[in-house]
């Protein structure tokens, strides 16, 4: 695929990659549903690619009942059990087990401020971080931000939320903006 603007690199050709790139990696979230789908999926990711997740994102989609996190908080054995049977997504126990346990600690956080994105978007004090990286070399796997956003979420619960992992939903959810400079995405002033 051809790309007639200078982008990041690491969508590598992959239409779905590209697309992804494109229009939400490092948009701004505020939307709870949306955080929790990118907190799920990324949860997922441990120890996996973003390429695997991303081509499995409708299937997690359907099988998480549109990520839902009142319904999964309420999932029983037998979704559990249905999830372990569903070859479309990621078949790990302790990573669906998480998802759910992560649904109940996310209710409770929206208890405590409302929404979950009053809660997370503090550890950046409010508004994105944007970096001026040259290449994807320079782009960090974890940060003082992520550290203290996963030691907050283990602290209160939640699994499967390393300073790696919380980096990428960072990064995802737009809380910092690594698109590399040169990419037509990355604009604006850094901080």
């Amino acid at each position: 695929m051809k790309r007639s603007k200078r982008t990041c690199e690491w969508p590598a050709g992959d239409t779905l990659m590209v697309k992804y790139h494109d229009a939400e990696w490092g948009v701004p979230v505020h939307n709870d549903r949306t955080h929790f789908e990118y907190l799920l999926l990324d949860t997922m990711q441990a120890g996996l690619s973003w390429r695997t997740i991303l081509h499995k994102r409708e299937n997690f989609r359907k099988a998480f009942d549109r990520f839902d996190f009142r319904r999964i908080s309420r999932y029983g054995r037998k979704d559990v059990q249905r999830l372990l049977r569903d070859a479309g997504i990621i078949r790990n126990r302790l990573k669906i087990l998480s998802a759910i346990e992560n649904a109940k600690r996310f209710l409770e956080i929206r208890k405590e401020f409302g929404t979950f994105d009053r809660y997370i978007w503090q550890f950046v004090g409010g508004k994105p971080i944007r970096h001026r990286f040259r290449s994807l070399k320079e782009l960090p796997d974890r940060t003082k931000e992520s550290d203290a956003m996963s030691a907050n979420l283990k602290k209160r619960g939640f699994r499967f939320v390393g300073s790696t992992i919380c980096y990428a939903y960072m990064q995802g959810a737009g809380m910092v903006n690594d698109h590399v400079v040169g990419c037509f995405r990355n604009r604006g002033p850094s901080r």
